[in-house]
């Protein structure tokens, strides 16, 4: 019988998470081995929307608010998790998704209403609704246009 150390195995299957991190944090797998899952960063989210995720690590969602770039949750926290808050907080940016009204031919704007950095735009199209275009160079990641999103059609993610 072959002594198998399980964990050891464990660490070659881990996968990337699909979980935003809050902002400034260092890559997933560095982030879930050094957080304590303390909570102090949830609890110090001015919006609200960190919550404790899969494994009880913080994660970000953008259901009901956005991200405001406080700062909170890298000063409170007392495990080094997180880069310099002068850094770009993430590579993360808005993705329009396929069930985006426009794509049905039905004209909505509410995610463009919702962007403070005016990262979204509309291309008119002839005899069609006007599809939603983001710029990446502008777009901070922040996700106030998601909840906003009557279909559900925006998440925010990295460019693949």
């Amino acid at each position: 019988m072959s002594n198998i150390n399980q964990s050891r195995r464990r660490l070659f299957n881990r996968k990337k998470s699909s979980a935003i991190r809050p902002p400034w944090s260092k890559t997933d797998i560095e982030f879930t081995d050094i957080c304590t899952r303390c909570d102090k960063c949830i609890k110090a989210c001015e919006t609200q929307i960190l919550i404790r995720g899969d494994g009880g690590f913080p994660e970000i969602n953008f259901a009901n608010d956005e991200c405001t770039f406080c700062k909170k949750c890298a000063d409170i926290c007392p495990e080094p998790v997180f880069n310099k808050t002068e850094q770009t907080p993430w590579e993360s940016i808005a993705l329009v998704l396929e069930p985006c009204l426009a794509n049905k031919g039905i004209w909505c704007q509410s995610c463009k209403d919702a962007c403070d950095a005016r990262a979204i735009s509309f291309k008119p199209g002839i005899g069609q609704a006007p599809k939603p275009i983001i710029d990446i160079d502008t777009c901070t990641g922040c996700g106030a246009c998601v909840s906003p999103c009557p279909a559900d059609a925006i998440k925010v993610g990295e460019v693949t």
